[in-house]
């Protein structure tokens, strides 16, 4: 396989910046690595595991003539201004949410569902982080049982809100007056409450779960039914989820249930409650796998429930990660 020219956008954001260090660990074939951001970064120079590499200002028509692949590390409105035009030079992956539930864009994990990927996609959704994370918790249950019912309540980090959350959660532990992107105080708190409400009661994050789970699995389960309650908590990294599941076919037993984690790329068993061992945002930090544990049944749905949870590093394994395990997948087909 050549080496690639590969090109990050928002290269200083925090998704942005562990991307270098993902792509090696991904073993993605990097000839050249390009960094790009607003022009108050340009010039800046930063140590990545591919040398010490200039940020460049963003200029569409020199990224899309440099570059191979090009990941849009940034917002929304800035993935959907320019995505499709530096897709007819190269192939963007989007870690935005601007083409998660366009169905002409495959939005993919791939573990789960990177069969998709044949070589002829130009743009590629990276999912939500929170999604990433519960995904890959489900999908060997999901193989083995099948899905009709997935409830979630999530409990995600400050960072999920960028560096401003982060900098309330410690002003506030310092009782300084700080500008927070939350609603409420978040230092000796939890706000029920992500992005804006929207008008069945649910907010914008919630849905945004519940429709990405639901477009992943659809080919395996066109039917299932998904639903998300998004907690904001004070710790500093990493998303965790309580996750109950109905599914299709009864589960002879739990044993079974962590063999299939034991055996699934990306997942690490953590499930002894006799040696209090169990996912935590504490041990999942800084980890490319997220962690599983505190399985047992949901008596509610009797043979076909399950209760466990989940805990993962959101920047990695719910972003930047998942994003460079795409990109090892597209450059397969690039000779």
């Amino acid at each position: 396989m050549n080496s690639l020219s590969i090109g990050i956008v928002g290269a200083t954001g925090s998704a942005g910046e562990v991307l270098p260090d993902c792509l090696q660990a991904a073993e993605v074939q990097v000839g050249q690595l390009h960094l790009y951001a607003s022009p108050n970064s340009a010039g800046k120079v930063v140590e990545t595991p591919f040398g010490a590499i200039e940020i460049e200002a963003f200029v569409a028509d020199q990224v899309a003539e440099t570059c191979d692949i090009v990941f849009l590390c940034v917002s929304g409105d800035f993935s959907r201004a320019h995505a499709r035009t530096l897709s007819e030079s190269c192939v963007v992956i989007d870690a935005s949410s601007a083409f998660r539930m366009d169905e002409s864009v495959p939005l993919v994990i791939p573990e789960i569902n990177g069969e998709v990927l044949d070589g002829t996609q130009r743009i590629i959704a990276n999912p939500n982080c929170t999604t990433a994370i519960l995904a890959m918790g489900l999908y060997p249950i999901a193989q083995q049982y099948g899905l009709q019912r997935v409830m979630i309540s999530t409990y995600q980090a400050v960072s999920g809100a960028g560096q401003k959350g982060l900098d309330a959660l410690a002003g506030e532990l310092r009782g300084a007056e700080v500008d927070s992107p939350f609603q409420h105080p978040i230092g000796g708190n939890l706000i029920p409450h992500i992005d804006r409400f929207l008008d069945s009661g649910y907010t914008n994050e919630e849905e945004k779960v519940a429709r990405e789970t639901r477009r992943i699995f659809a080919s395996l389960f066109p039917e299932v039914g998904v639903s998300c309650t998004s907690v904001r908590i004070p710790i500093e990294k990493a998303h965790s989820e309580s996750v109950i599941v109905e599914t299709s076919r009864p589960v002879k037993d739990l044993d079974h249930v962590r063999d299939l984690w034991q055996s699934a790329p990306g997942v690490e068993v953590r499930d002894d409650s006799a040696n209090n061992l169990y996912p935590m945002p504490l041990t999942s930090t800084g980890k490319l796998d997220i962690e599983v544990g505190r399985l047992r049944r949901n008596e509610l749905f009797g043979d076909r429930g399950l209760e466990f949870f989940v805990s993962g590093d959101q920047l990695l394994r719910g972003t930047s990660w998942n994003a460079a395990l795409i990109a090892r997948r597209v450059a397969q087909f690039m000779t």
